[in-house]
């Protein structure tokens, strides 16, 4: 068996998330499907993060598996030059048996862009377009609230939980791409639960953009429950940007 890591990018729009599942479109799907018309063999993919319907990625991490042998920028040219154009590979190398993407991480960093005016046909798609006026220095506030160790249980999915929903945020803020007329918050961490990073963002930038205290994102996290008003950013917004090792 032979083990190769790859590095994709993709956009997730057309398709219901990272993992496979039956008769729905995934990235991993259409790269495992795409490998076996080529060499006429399976590949197993393995992902160090799964990405949900509608999100994008620029440095997913990605294990494949296969009994092919092949040399890594060969591999790397036929098979995107079978992959639809919202999937590329942006590198292959070879990997001793036993390699696991997840093993290792050191953190995992994801942005959310933000349009506050409303941008071209072509941008739309990797933004969300929010129209009411954000109170900056509110936001910056709000978002500090994650930073650190916490039961982030409030703001993850109600359903498909595990027992534990303590995760540690390293780094979370904004910064204005004014180039491309974006606010960017970015959100750095060694794992992330469903929805998590998308619920922070749309509680943040609710808050930001109302007359509710900062305090009220205080109360919804201590109490520990999903079933709260606040909402969820839309899934085209967010952006799984890279992942970092440990060496």
């Amino acid at each position: 068996m032979n083990y190769y890591r790859m590095v994709i990018a993709y956009d997730g729009t057309a398709y219901a998330g990272w993992q496979e599942q039956p008769d729905q479109p995934t990235v991993s799907g259409k790269l495992s499907s795409v490998f076996a018309s080529i060499f006429d063999a399976p590949v197993l993919i393995q992902a160090a993060s799964r990405t949900d319907a509608g999100v994008h990625a620029l440095g997913q991490v990605v294990c494949a598996r296969t009994i092919r042998t092949v040399e890594p920028k060969l591999l790397t040219r036929v098979w995107n030059g079978r992959l639809p154009s919202d999937i590329l590979i942006r590198n292959i190398t070879c990997m001793s048996p036993g390699y696991d993407p997840r093993d290792n991480v050191n953190f995992k960093t994801y942005y959310y862009h933000l349009f506050p005016q409303r941008p071209l046909p072509f941008a739309a798609r990797y933004g969300w377009y929010y129209r009411y006026p954000l109170n900056y220095a509110k936001l910056t506030e709000c978002l500090s609230v994650f930073s650190g160790t916490h039961d982030f249980r409030a703001f993850c999915t109600g359903t498909e939980m595990g027992p534990n929903t303590v995760r540690t945020i390293n780094e979370i803020g904004y910064e204005k791409i004014r180039r491309f007329g974006v606010t960017r918050i970015y959100v750095k961490g060694p794992g992330f639960m469903k929805y998590m990073v998308r619920r922070i963002v749309g509680a943040c930038v609710q808050v930001a953009s109302s007359d509710t205290p900062v305090s009220y994102i205080h109360e919804i996290l201590h109490a520990r429950s999903p079933e709260h008003t606040l909402v969820k950013a839309p899934a085209h917004g967010l952006m799984l940007h890279s992942i970092a090792y440990r060496t």
